[in-house]
């Protein structure tokens, strides 16, 4: 792969940066504290990147990534990706994921499923760890069995991952019922 270029860009929810070369996005970072962290991130990740003004494609990127993470809805499905050295059964789980839209959201198992190998659900997680596409590749949709929300490996981790959510509008977990302010003594029982 040649070296890549990498710019940085303001969002709602901080300093976010994405790296491409002439055959595809290689990488989105999610925002760190600062964004000297964040650049410094990008910079531990591709240490021969240089950082350079995006060309007009990246740029549609980037406008629909701050779109997104200011509650809109755009269709990332399309951006080309670099996946030169990603593993073919990541690329199977990103391709999966990418098919999610805003707002909803799979589990580990259920992608597992549809890529044909029910018992894989642990490596569809271990593939969405290690996804350098964060928003593109959505694997903050991704959840653990039940509807609990599982891991997340960027900065801030779950509460990221909650957010992120939650800009989309996504219900994570049981949608709770009038009972369930109550004082459990007063519930009524459920049969």
């Amino acid at each position: 792969m040649s070296a890549p270029e990498f710019t940085l860009f303001d969002t709602a929810v901080g300093p976010c940066g994405i790296a491409w070369t002439a055959d595809g996005v290689v990488g989105v970072q999610l925002p760190e504290r600062h964004e000297s962290a964040t650049r410094a991130r990008v910079l531990r990740r591709y240490p021969d990147a240089r950082e350079s003004p995006p060309p007009n494609w990246i740029q549609q990127v980037i406008d629909q990534i701050v779109g997104l993470l200011r509650g809109e809805k755009p269709d990332l499905s399309a951006v080309a990706l670099n996946m030169d050295g990603v593993p073919q059964f990541h690329q199977s789980v990103y391709a999966l994921a990418r098919t999610i839209p805003a707002g909803a959201t799979l589990s580990y198992g259920e992608i597992a499923a549809r890529l044909g190998n029910p018992a894989a659900a642990r490596e569809v997680g271990e593939a969405l760890g290690q996804n350098p596409f964060p928003l593109i590749v959505p694997c903050h949709r991704v959840l653990a069995a039940g509807g609990k929300v599982g891991g997340f490996s960027a900065a801030g981790g779950v509460t990221t991952k909650l957010r992120l959510l939650d800009i989309e509008g996504a219900q994570v977990g049981d949608i709770p019922t009038l009972f369930d302010s109550l004082p459990l003594a007063t519930r009524p029982r459920r049969r």
